[in-house]
């Protein structure tokens, strides 16, 4: 048979080119290429770099949902019904917010790990039974985890096809992120596969995507050891508490990790308290920055504005601990009820949401009522912490003590925020793969071979 996949068109923030939107291939819609791959047709179309072909004849389209492009799913998933070619909806926002959607926009939904869910779905169909709802059974266990098919990837398209997961899932439910549905379980990957996806990328720099990397701090460690000769320069996104485990922090520097993606979130404690993130003490912040910067680690923060505890002043001041504790890059978002978190419950409740428009859901629009303030001062102090972050004067406040993070630091401050639309000019010249390729050299092999004395970085527990 043949199996059509397509990822819908996400549409851009304020601050982003599509540099975003050709950061890296759809690593979900791999994942069931290579689940059928053998025994049947599978095409994959992502619409952010390429339009969704409407004139061939699939036998069942599969439509990968997040909850700002559920509108754009299902108009394509109406088109191709409208021609007697069914469609199966998943993702993680079908998997969170399954409850609240609409009756018929698809002719089928997967509710969960699509390895638990798709094998059935085709069976189903070529029998001619196709259900409305398919729902992964249990927890998904480690050796049933698929591999993405990294050889299918248009190299040219992407900026980065070097990502891997080593697990699914967080450990953590914070009310406003969609882990904090019940539906989405954490496991860990067997090291050996990890290892496997690691060799068919054929990259020494990895970008580890999982929601929490050391979500299993013992699993972590252990990887880490095994990594260590494999002389890695890697990323990875990890919860606050890392930071406290300081033998972790030794091994991840250690086995090469670059930089660390992080949800502070808020520096108002009354604002983390709100929505349940009991990973991070507000207190501790300057500690844990402090912990990574001494191993000579970065840290890409993220932060949610418009949280109950937050003020107007709250934009200022999160300004002023960026600069004064040299955070490296900065990740902003409007805080965002998606449907099926506790967070929307919550406000749902309270009569808060302002639109129902998915659209609208990117974490860069505001679709509720905050407490302390003006939809309006909530939208210009969000845009106000990205432009004050990424201006001249405050990237090179921020420039790393440690020498060898500064061609990398650079490159990511200049070359995708600061001028982001001249280098995607320049992807769009030269391919996406090649000025990828390019960074990659520049962050990593244009910078000193060896540091000493007061320059480097401090890596022993010892000295903390």
């Amino acid at each position: 048979m043949y199996l059509k996949l397509i990822q819908p068109k996400m549409k851009k923030r304020p601050m982003d080119t599509d540099l975003k939107i050709h950061m890296a291939p759809p690593l979900g819609l791999l994942t069931i290429v290579n689940m059928f791959r053998k025994e049947h047709c599978v095409v994959l179309e992502n619409e952010n770099i390429q339009p969704i072909c409407y004139d061939d004849h699939p036998d069942l389209v599969g439509i990968s949902v997040t909850v700002d492009t559920f509108p754009r799913a299902a108009e394509i998933a109406a088109r191709f019904r409208k021609r007697g070619i069914p469609v199966v909806a998943g993702g993680i926002h079908i998997t969170t917010a399954f409850q609240t959607l609409p009756p018929d926009c698809f002719d089928a939904i997967s509710i969960g790990a699509a390895e638990g869910t798709w094998y059935d779905i085709l069976a189903d169909y070529q029998a001619g039974t196709l259900k409305k709802v398919y729902r992964c059974a249990g927890k998904l266990k480690s050796d049933q985890i698929v591999s993405p098919a990294y050889d299918f990837i248009d190299r040219k398209k992407y900026l980065y096809c070097n990502v891997v997961h080593t697990s699914r899932g967080c450990p953590f439910r914070c009310d406003f992120c969609y882990n904090s549905a019940t539906q989405r379980d954490y496991v860990n990957r067997s090291i050996e596969d990890v290892l496997a996806d690691i060799r068919a990328v054929g990259s020494r720099h990895i970008m580890f995507i999982d929601d929490n990397f050391a979500g299993n701090p013992d699993w972590t460690k252990a990887f880490l050891n095994v990594i260590k000769p494999m002389k890695l320069k890697w990323n990875a996104a990890v919860s606050l508490n890392a930071a406290n485990d300081l033998q972790l922090l030794d091994l991840m520097k250690e086995s090469g990790c670059q930089s660390l993606f992080i949800g502070f979130e808020s520096i108002n404690p009354g604002s983390i308290d709100g929505v349940h993130k009991i990973q991070n003490s507000a207190a501790d912040y300057d500690r844990a920055v402090k912990a990574i910067h001494d191993r000579g680690i970065m840290i890409n923060a993220s932060f949610v504005f418009g949280l109950d505890g937050d003020t107007p002043e709250t934009f200022d001041a999160t300004l002023d601990w960026i600069v004064r504790n040299k955070i490296e890059t900065v990740t902003s978002h409007i805080l965002t009820p998606y449907p099926g978190t506790a967070l929307y419950e919550r406000m749902k409740n309270q009569g808060r949401i302002t639109t129902e428009d998915l659209s609208l859901y990117n974490t860069a629009n505001v679709v509720f009522r905050p407490l302390h303030m003006t939809e309006k001062e909530l939208y210009r102090g969000y845009l106000r912490v990205y432009r004050q972050t990424y201006r001249l004067k405050n990237i090179l406040r921020r420039m790393p003590e440690s020498r060898q993070q500064r061609a990398p630091y650079l490159l990511f401050n200049l070359f995708y925020r600061k001028y982001g639309k001249f280098t995607d000019l320049l992807c769009k010249i030269m391919t996406y793969r090649r000025i990828g390729a390019i960074a990659q050299f520049a962050a990593h092999y244009l910078k000193p071979k060896r540091l000493t004395g007061a320059d480097a970085p401090n890596s022993s527990t010892t000295k903390q």
